[in-house]
């Protein structure tokens, strides 16, 4: 019976052909072909205008790459010591490090404050999200010629002034002058006004996920609404989307580049040059380095690489932090379950 069993199993499987190449790679009913018909050409501009540069980036910051992409002469880590010795370099990283302290906690404030509204509004809700959320739309480049041609403009014209001479007050030329650094409100005036309605979304996504079941607990327990409710409720609920929050905001802060090129570098030209020596980021000093007049493209490089690495250690460290303090909050409430279980077992 052990043999008829092991024969009758040996014919069927004697007489089944082996799919050839071409079909094993094609999968069943074509699936591993249709994926890389719609997955293919995402990936290849993915790989040629992504993935290629930024290796070939960091190929070229360990040579002498003047004037030219296909360098000969191998300099090791002198780019990266002259760079991180440069002093126009390290102030370009605490110009970023200010623009971070201003614009990364007004954004989070408003944003959730934003949220918060729109979440509480009884009529309209849709619409009020809509008018908060338009302005993420608008080109960077064209927000930035508004602020600097229409609100802030010069000392004779602009918005701002006009309202300042009709109270009684002397017209500031906002994007000139250093002492004291009016140029940081445009700045900071024109990101706020870009980005916050962006966040605002993401935080309506958080606020939307808690359930209401524990207001109505809260509620019970004697807590009143309001602050109380927003401090022990709301905002602990919403920690994973405020570190989410805070991470974009740390990274879109170090990639400032449009809103500071094109309303600043205009006001230095009329005075000479390319852009002024005050308010210049990492990524406007990086342009003039590798794409001005001196086409340096392995110092270029190399502060590239090293914003990169700068950025990479501050979102880990930023979730380091976060993911450890929202780690000892959920081991508290188990801790004092434990607790109370003991008390209750004597």
């Amino acid at each position: 019976m052990s043999s008829a069993r092991h024969g009758s199993g040996a014919v069927p499987a004697a007489g089944r052909s082996r799919p050839g190449w071409g079909r094993r790679l094609a999968g069943q009913q074509n699936r591993n072909l249709w994926f890389w018909v719609f997955v293919g050409p995402f990936a290849l501009g993915l790989l040629v205008f992504v993935y290629i540069p930024i290796g070939w980036s960091v190929y070229l910051s360990f040579f002498d790459a003047r004037n030219t992409v296909t360098p000969t002469v191998f300099v090791g880590l002198s780019n990266y010591r002259e760079m991180l010795t440069d002093p126009a370099f390290l102030s370009s990283l605490g110009t970023f490090v200010l623009f971070a302290l201003f614009i990364v906690p007004l954004t989070f404030a408003g944003g959730l404050g934003l949220a918060l509204m729109v979440h509480r509004a009884r009529r309209f809700k849709a619409f009020f999200r809509s008018v908060y959320f338009l302005p993420t739309a608008c080109s960077y480049v064209v927000a930035a010629l508004i602020w600097k041609m229409s609100i802030f403009s010069g000392v004779r014209f602009g918005l701002l002034n006009t309202v300042l001479r009709a109270v009684g007050l002397p017209p500031v030329a906002w994007l000139s002058v250093t002492h004291p650094p009016w140029y940081w409100l445009v700045i900071v005036t024109l990101r706020l006004w870009l980005q916050v309605g962006f966040y605002m979304i993401l935080f309506l996504a958080g606020l939307q996920r808690i359930p209401t079941v524990l207001y109505e607990a809260a509620a019970v327990d004697g807590a009143r609404p309001g602050w109380q409710t927003f401090r022990f409720i709301t905002f602990p609920q919403l920690r994973a989307t405020s570190a989410a929050v805070l991470v974009l905001l740390l990274i879109n802060a170090f990639q400032a580049f449009d809103e500071f090129y094109n309303l600043l570098a205009v006001a230095g030209a009329s005075g000479g040059g390319g852009y002024p020596p005050y308010a210049r980021p990492p990524l406007v000093y990086l342009y003039y380095i590798a794409l001005g007049n001196q086409q340096d493209f392995g110092h270029g490089s190399a502060g590239a690489v090293i914003l990169a690495l700068v950025i990479a250690v501050f979102t880990v460290l930023q979730g380091r932090l976060l993911g450890g303090r929202r780690r000892s909050d959920e081991a508290a409430p188990a801790g004092r379950r434990r607790t109370h279980r003991r008390e209750a077992d004597a």
